[in-house]
């Protein structure tokens, strides 16, 4: 992208994927975005693990309720996490890193889609954050804020319709 405001324009959620794997370069483009994210104090409180294994993703598809069962398509999945002990902020420095994640994966022509997991559950009942720190077996000090699900896009999406947006600039925003 040129300009940032077209990136911003463009990227969208895919829930839809190819089943092309993703290089080795795009995955560290992805990872060196998340690790130039900003964090509260410089703390980077944050942390991530890379899922590429396709019988993980499944299980991971099935942790909420609803929302997460196009995991399982994806070809990709970065967890997010971060550390209270580390940060008092640590959900905002992984949101951060999770958004700099989206936009990187726009930027490099893929699909992305943020599922959250924390504080959600599943069909049964159980802690989504639960089920992802036991499939991956993931220590008790990260809190799993969210995965994103990655890949080559299996369908293209219009940009951001401009009209709604001019809109929420009228709803949504207070000049003073």
């Amino acid at each position: 992208m040129e300009h940032f405001s077209e990136l911003a324009k463009n990227r969208r959620s895919h829930r839809k994927f190819t089943q092309e794997k993703l290089g080795e370069e795009e995955i560290q483009t992805l990872l060196d975005a998340a690790l130039m994210a900003p964090t509260s104090k410089g703390l980077h409180s944050y942390s991530f693990c890379v899922v590429e294994n396709p019988e993980l993703l499944a299980l991971l598809s099935q942790c909420k309720a609803m929302g997460s069962q196009f995991v399982a398509e994806s070809v990709c999945a970065i967890v997010v996490m971060a550390e209270p002990e580390i940060s008092d902020v640590w959900i905002e420095d992984a949101s951060t890193a999770a958004m700099s994640v989206l936009y990187q994966a726009e930027d490099l022509g893929l699909g992305a889609c943020w599922v959250q997991v924390r504080e959600r559950k599943d069909a049964e009942g159980r802690d989504s954050e639960g089920i992802v720190r036991e499939i991956l077996s993931l220590p008790d000090e990260k809190r799993i804020v969210c995965l994103i699900a990655l890949g080559h896009k299996g369908m293209e999406r219009k940009g951001q319709n401009m009209e709604r947006i001019e809109t929420l600039k009228q709803e949504k925003v207070i000049r003073l």
